[in-house]
């Protein structure tokens, strides 16, 4: 067996900066992976729709490619570029002994493999070595990879590759699929793995690939640093120094962390790639990455819901094959389905019977007018009910909570021996830690749909109060938006772009608070912009 290592952090990382490396860079890593004696170096797409550009490592022919890197010496034992079929036409491609590349990767999707292996042969004839790159290889089923390795073995490839596009194989995974081709595929064919981080086993994958006992040759793909599409690739000098300690090899690790202090660590902390929530999402629910940024460009959900809205879609070929109007269609049933609160509404309602009830905001008169607050606490007593936050000077029944990151911010003083009987009142979007909240409610029933602040969480408790049948509400804290001050005591708490809106945001709030008024009373113990006047005491 024949190991051999590839490295295409030139290509796949590529996608983090829209491959403008800058022309220092592409050569500075070509050089250095050289030196590294990394076997086969991919120095870029070849793409018929992208113009030339000496700063970028994507180029309109073979031809463009060596007025970049044509005066490297010494040249790597194979340097490679990749085509993803359709988007080269074959008169883009110049002889092999024309051209400064000695091979061609072609990577193709599942539907599309008869068309793509005829697109090898073509290159084949061409002169150069051909690598069949099967893009998300856990798109696949036996028999379809039975096929495929049929087509191979007509066009006899340098190697096909297995490639995990989205992050989803396990180790053992990987060697199902392996042994398919391996029992398929001729002998002198190589087969190849290339790993996406999207659930942190790019590498434990790769380990179990090279540690396969087969007499077969393999090639094995790398970026420095893992730099890539997604969470990322498979880090090139991990799987080298691997390969050293295990296999005998002698690759130059020193040179590739030249590489990355020098050309790729500045890249990193601009674009970040890393693993992610997000492509943990995708990968754990065998999707494509453009649901996940479909249903997270939507209101407040919670990472819960999300995950429920991706483990719903199906079957598998929609979720590896993004479609917008699936997403789209998953999203519009979500808004329709009801959490029932039913029974939270009848508790709360039970809870406030008869009791007068203060909401507390955040707003900065919640202080500068505490003495008309401490005065009605002193003579009602009544049920008060904070809104995302505790406040630490009055003593709160009931926490509103419509966001996970205002729970979140909670988290010490709910545990508090203070704030012990505190109950929690949230909306459905959001989580608890462990046990249920003490009542929860339909947050799609609450929302202001037309406005450019859909959950404003002041109306959504009235709502819920007009839900529980309470008929007279007090507030404090409640100042209205100001397009002049910082009206919130807690700073935290003021989202910038309001404003912006501030007066339009004032005046429907205005006109909600009067449509309401048929139903309940609301007086505001501290100045507001809400109020009719709209002027101090």
């Amino acid at each position: 067996m024949k190991i051999q290592l590839l490295d295409c952090t030139l290509r796949d990382g590529g996608y983090i900066n829209d491959w403008e490396f800058g022309h220092n860079n592409l050569v500075n890593l070509y050089q250095r992976l050289v030196s590294a004696k990394v076997d086969i170096i991919e120095v870029g797409f070849i793409d018929d729709r992208r113009p030339f550009d000496v700063n970028r490592s994507i180029f309109p022919d073979t031809g463009s490619i060596g007025k970049i890197y044509g005066k490297i010496q010494p040249k790597a034992p194979m340097t490679v570029g990749m085509i993803d079929f359709g988007t080269c036409d074959i008169k883009n491609i110049q002889p092999c002994k024309d051209s400064w590349i000695d091979g061609i990767r072609v990577i193709f999707k599942k539907h599309l493999m008869h068309e793509a292996m005829e697109y090898c042969a073509q290159i084949k004839k061409l002169g150069y070595k051909v690598f069949s790159q099967l893009v998300s290889i856990t798109s696949y089923n036996d028999d379809e990879l039975s096929e495929l390795a049929r087509l191979v073995n007509d066009v006899e490839p340098y190697a096909v590759s297995m490639v995990d596009t989205y992050g989803l194989l396990t180790p053992a995974d990987l060697l199902h699929y392996y042994e398919i081709l391996d029992k398929n595929v001729r002998p002198n064919i190589g087969i190849g793995f290339h790993a996406h981080n999207n659930m942190q086993l790019a590498y434990a994958n790769a380990m179990t690939f090279v540690q396969k006992k087969t007499e077969r040759d393999i090639v094995v793909d790398g970026t420095l640093y893992g730099m890539g599409k997604s969470a990322g690739n498979d880090p090139i000098e991990l799987v080298a120094n691997y390969l050293n300690e295990h296999f005998g090899k002698s690759y130059d690790i020193d040179q590739m962390l030249e590489a990355i202090e020098e050309s790729v660590i500045d890249i990193y902390h601009k674009y970040p790639w890393d693993y992610k929530t997000f492509f943990y999402l995708s990968a754990k629910n065998k999707c494509h990455p453009n649901y996940v940024s479909y249903l997270q460009s939507k209101s407040n959900l919670s990472v819960t819901d999300l995950d429920k809205l991706l483990s719903a879609i199906g079957p598998d070929d929609n979720k590896l094959l993004y479609k917008k109007e699936i997403a789209t269609e998953l999203y519009d049933n979500y808004k329709t389905q009801t959490c029932d609160d039913s029974s939270s509404i009848s508790d709360l309602k039970d809870y406030l019977s008869g009791r007068k009830v203060l909401i507390i905001g955040p707003g900065k008169n919640i202080i500068l007018q505490h003495e008309k607050v401490d005065r009605f606490l002193y003579d009602e007593n009544p049920a008060c009910i904070s809104i995302n936050y505790i406040p630490g000077s009055i003593r709160t029944n009931i926490v509103f909570v419509t966001n996970g990151h205002r729970y979140l911010e909670m988290t010490d003083t709910l545990l508090d021996e203070s704030s012990s009987g505190i109950q929690i009142l949230a909306t459905s979007n959001v989580t608890p830690k462990s046990k249920s909240f003490d009542f929860t409610v339909n947050r799609e029933s609450l929302l202001e749909r037309n406005e450019s602040i859909i959950d404003n969480s002041f109306l959504m408790l009235l709502k819920v109060l007009q839900k529980a049948a309470v008929k007279e509400v007090y507030c404090a804290g409640l100042d209205g938006y100001s397009d002049r001050e910082d009206n919130y005591f807690n700073p935290k708490m003021e989202y910038s772009f309001v404003k912006n809106e501030a007066v339009r945001m004032n005046h429907h709030i205005k006109s909600v608070l009067q449509d309401l008024s048929s139903d309940m009373n609301i007086h505001f113990l501290t100045y507001s912009h809400y109020q009719e006047n709209d002027e101090r005491d």
